[in-house]
């Protein structure tokens, strides 16, 4: 999740858990610890696809925090006296601001490596957007009147109903996405990819709008879900590329890592000679957020290359609004595959019906 809401979790947890004298540092060292796990993207590993797959690693390990957080309560009990007079409030104050980071990580589908050093691949939820108002709103406001209010009774009633309802939308997400799920399992029932690998994700800001990827033999394919808007079984837009390429490529340390921290979920395309790798889980088709270049051809073989990322837009003009309509009205957003599919049929119906297509003034 951004650091906007992992501050704000944070200060809110460690306020809950101290007495009421200690709640204005509670909240300013619930934050700071809150943050601390996602300092070690400051550490550069030597590439993109290293920075990319090493994130989210040791400093977000349920079996580092633990300790970090005792070794923490151990120096602070001795040095500052908050700590010595209230020492078990206190040490649930410095291990929950740690732990729940990563536990609210594991919701977005980037991956989150919760059982560092085991090599198990990253937990990837994608039951939230890395971004979501609603979920961070709640934690803000509670935030803010515990500073202001302090000792006060109301202080500490907005912080539990600030945690709350943040939890809850966490839990109705999870619930959200089961249902897409579902509903994509329906969708795919009795055809050849009924028990393909899949993942469904939150689009962005949003837990009402989903996409869902599935992996063929050929490519992937790629739906979309509104929860207020659609009826019916999900329709999916095939997009294929050459799968040989992944394993042409497999020896390569570079695919065999993406291939890893995205439990598979990747595309490869030849780009200028170049090996070009998207993580499929990201983005939308044409655009993934994390496309980086792995290898290239020599001498009829494929060897390394420097892994570099590929920049990628975040947000093309007319997206956020399209998102908007796409939510409450069905429409598709524009620049996606759905798109471009729902203007083909528009043109066929037209040729089929006889009618004359309108003449686009500004060309």
């Amino acid at each position: 999740m951004d650091s906007l809401s992992q501050l704000v979790l944070g200060a809110a947890v460690a306020a809950a858990c101290v007495p009421a004298r200690h709640r204005r540092k509670a909240l300013l060292v619930g934050a700071a610890l809150g943050t601390l796990p996602d300092l070690d993207v400051l550490i550069d590993y030597g590439d993109a696809v290293s920075n990319m797959t090493f994130h989210r690693g040791f400093s977000h390990s349920l079996f580092v925090l633990p300790v970090v957080a005792l070794l923490l309560w151990a120096v602070l009990r001795r040095f500052w006296a908050p700590v010595r007079e209230a020492p078990r409030a206190w040490g649930w104050a410095i291990l929950l601001p740690l732990v729940t980071h990563p536990l609210l990580d594991a919701l977005t589908v980037y991956g989150t490596q919760l059982f560092w050093p085991l090599t198990t691949p990253p937990v990837m939820g994608g039951s939230l957007f890395i971004i979501d108002p609603l979920y961070t709103l709640p934690l803000l406001v509670a935030v803010l009147v515990a500073a202001l209010a302090g000792e006060a009774r109301r202080a500490g009633a907005a912080v539990v109903v600030g945690l709350a309802l943040s939890t809850g939308y966490a839990g109705w997400s999870l619930v959200a996405q089961r249902h897409v799920d579902a509903m994509a399992e329906e969708s795919l029932r009795g055809t050849p990819h009924a028990d393909a690998p899949r993942f469904v994700v939150a689009m962005p800001f949003t837990t009402l709008a989903w996409r869902v990827v599935v992996v063929t033999p050929e490519g992937y394919l790629e739906g979309e879900r509104s929860l207020v808007a659609d009826r019916g079984p999900i329709d999916f837009v095939e997009h294929r590329f050459d799968r040989r390429l992944l394993e042409e490529a497999g020896g390569l340390w570079a695919v065999q890592r993406l291939l890893w921290f995205s439990h598979g979920f990747q595309r490869a395309d030849v780009v200028d000679g170049e090996l070009r790798l998207a993580d499929l889980r990201m983005g939308q088709h044409p655009t993934f957020f994390f496309t980086h270049v792995v290898g290239r051809r020599e001498g009829g073989a494929w060897v390394p290359a420097d892994n570099r990322q590929i920049e990628q837009p975040r947000v093309r003009e007319g997206q956020l609004a399209g998102l908007w309509r796409r939510v409450w009205f069905g429409e598709p957003i524009p620049g996606t595959p759905f798109a471009e599919r729902a203007s083909a049929r528009a043109q066929a119906a037209e040729a089929k019906s006889g009618a004359t297509p309108a003449i686009n003034a500004s060309k």
